[in-house]
């Protein structure tokens, strides 16, 4: 029974969203954490950081966690992994022919248009819905966040060098 609960809410998560892995993180925390019971608060903010920092894209690596965790098997994680994925697949496979025909027209640019601004708002609200009160706890936590964000934004630091000096700043603080 679990693992076609897996099925359906990961391939129902890759099939309704668009955007990518961080556009998909509030979806996933809301199947998860608050529908289906799999994780708590405090592990899927954990689960995001992990899968941030390890190869492969993070909707994939959650969706990966996230079986292995509900079903406590490889089988779970294979599985959710393979939904997560499924409707991607099987959507590149009937669009990418009238795409690369269509793909100038007026009407096909509209809805990209759309989609673009849509895109962005969802990864917004990935990050909101990370600001809670666990991962804000103490004036250190905000420290790190601000040095964090003027490292990227003023000195366009890459991700790996402020992920690297954020845990041992952290390792430090902590």
């Amino acid at each position: 029974m679990i693992y076609w609960q897996l099925f359906v809410t990961f391939f129902k998560i890759g099939l309704f969203n668009f955007g990518g892995g961080y556009a998909m993180i509030s979806f996933i925390q809301n199947e998860v954490v608050y529908k289906q019971g799999w994780l708590s608060t405090a592990e899927f903010t954990d689960v995001v950081a992990i899968s941030q920092v390890t190869p492969g894209p993070v909707g994939i690596n959650l969706a990966t966690y996230t079986g292995y965790t509900a079903a406590d098997s490889v089988w779970g994680a294979a599985i959710a992994t393979f939904a997560v994925c499924l409707p991607s697949f099987i959507l590149m496979l009937a669009v990418s022919r009238y795409f690369l025909k269509y793909r100038h027209t007026p009407s096909v640019e509209a809805v990209f248009a759309g989609l673009r601004p849509a895109v962005v708002g969802l990864i917004a609200a990935a990050a909101l819905v990370l600001c809670n009160a666990e991962n804000f706890v103490d004036w250190k936590s905000v420290l790190l966040l601000a040095a964090a964000f003027v490292a990227v934004w003023k000195f366009k630091a890459g991700p790996i060098a402020v992920i690297a000096a954020s845990g041992v700043l952290g390792f430090l603080l902590y």
